[in-house]
């Protein structure tokens, strides 16, 4: 169960409903402008944000951080020829210069037939509330006060913590505008606010540092200082002891917050870039088996208050909920407009990434996980990026736990972990309940049949 959360000392937004009207002024005034030097076709997005990001270490605060931002970037086309140009000066003059540079740049460039805007019939029509602004504005004194309790917290757990590298504390509130000459203008404001720490637990077989920590798009949401510094302690002792291994091959199962990195190198092998350019181990693997039949991954763009979600992609492009995979079979890539159209297929609202990827979790947790998987490694480190998304193949530094007979039965460190990325999703045997929801990336633990390790 949850310790209580931060108290919230202000709710209210820092960008109101005026700052919005601004916003969108700017943004038509730069395809006004756009217009008037003879553009075909122009977009431009207009941005506000505001942050405070606070680092503790031994009780003294290290760095603190007050942001804020402004900042327009359009881009315009002549046909096929396209140019860009951005500016952190919103002043009318300046919002004017701009377009000129943007056009400058167009006539020298050469022709694309793959440039261009959105198609207009893919432009979002109703832009949903998601639920995703919720400002906490604490006033520095009380950022400065939460970190310090954090690391406190971690530092009082056991005598074997013997240092920090500190305590964070970080809120984040952004709006954003973006328009093109289709007609299209739409509205995004977010917040973001986060609370960490990361110690050092010491003895008399050496050092080990950990972390942990809590984000979410409203402050009631996040854990308490106290709880992710206790935390933080708990997972840097755990490591105490640490042996390397012999190389074998075993079953591995990855801790979640690491599996998602599993499903990120998925996503940049069905990008549209990588496919476009050839540089993927999954061109033209569209409606094959890729993953075994229980597997199914999808996106949920919509999700209230979710870190992922989003109404419209970065081109005006309406989100909705798909299917990448189901059943283990290939649905569809993850393209923008232009790569859609170097494959010669539809966007599917991908400009800018991904929205909340979903594999779908079995019935069990992480240690019923550990009991069905009986003798291998839980990894719940990686280290390097070891990873060829051309080739599939894959090698990354590791640390973690071993496991016998279902239980850890120590940590481990300095091994590798080696395969490819083929045989590694058809391998997952199972998806653990424990789905990890602080990111873009939702997964639980994700068991693999059986990988490479390679140690001393």
């Amino acid at each position: 169960m949850k310790a209580p959360s931060p108290v919230i000392e202000s709710d209210a937004p820092v960008f109101g409903a005026d700052a919005r009207a601004r916003l969108s002024g700017i943004a038509e005034s730069a395809l006004a402008a756009a217009r008037e030097q003879g553009v075909g076709a122009a977009e431009a997005a207009a941005h506000l944000s505001q942050g405070l990001a606070v680092t503790v270490r031994m009780g003294e605060v290290e760095t603190l951080e007050q942001t804020r931002d402004k900042g327009l970037s359009v881009t315009v086309y002549f046909g096929k020829r396209s140019g860009s140009a951005s500016t952190t000066d919103l002043s009318p003059a300046a919002v004017r210069d701009t377009v000129r540079a943007a056009c400058t740049i167009a006539r020298y460039t050469a022709e694309d037939p793959c440039a261009g805007l959105a198609d207009p019939e893919r432009l979002a029509r109703s832009i949903p509330d998601l639920d995703l602004l919720h400002p906490w504005n604490p006033p520095v004194e009380r950022a400065i006060e939460l970190a310090r309790e954090c690391e406190a917290a971690a530092l009082a757990v056991d005598p074997r913590i013997t240092n920090s590298e500190g305590g964070s504390l970080s809120s984040y509130e952004g709006v954003e505008v973006y328009a093109n000459t289709h007609g299209f203008i739409g509205t995004s404001a977010g917040t973001r606010h986060n609370l960490s720490a990361a110690v050092i637990a010491q003895d008399e077989s050496g050092m080990q540092r950990d972390y942990w920590f809590t984000v979410s798009r409203r402050p009631d949401g996040l854990e308490s200082a106290a709880a992710v510094g206790e935390r933080s302690a708990q997972r840097a002792l755990r490591r105490l002891g640490a042996r390397k291994l012999t190389t074998r091959r075993a079953p591995v199962i990855y801790e979640a917050p690491v599996a998602a990195s599993l499903l990120s190198h998925f996503v940049g092998a069905v990008r549209g870039e990588s496919l476009y350019r050839g540089a993927s181990f999954l061109i033209d693997h569209l409606g094959k088996e890729i993953f075994p039949p229980h597997v199914r991954i999808h996106e949920q763009p919509h999700l209230k208050g979710a870190l992922g979600s989003a109404p419209f992609d970065n081109e005006g492009v309406a989100t909705a909920p798909r299917d990448l995979v189901r059943a283990g079979v290939l649905q569809g890539y993850v393209l923008d407009s232009y790569s859609a159209r170097k494959l010669k297929m539809q966007t599917t609202g991908n400009a800018g990434g991904v929205h909340n990827l979903t594999i779908d979790p079995g019935p069990r947790g992480l240690q019923e996980l550990l009991k069905q998987m009986g003798t291998g490694l839980l990894v719940t480190e990686l280290i390097g990026f070891g990873v060829n998304i051309i080739t599939g193949d894959y090698s990354r530094g590791a640390a973690g736990f071993w496991v016998e007979n279902g239980e850890i039965a120590y940590p481990v460190e300095e091994i590798t972990i080696a395969g490819n990325l083929r045989d590694m999703y058809r391998g997952i045997v199972a998806v653990g309940s424990d789905v990890d929801v602080r990111g873009n990336i939702r997964t639980g633990s994700i068991w693999i049949e059986g990988v490479t390790i390679a140690g001393s």
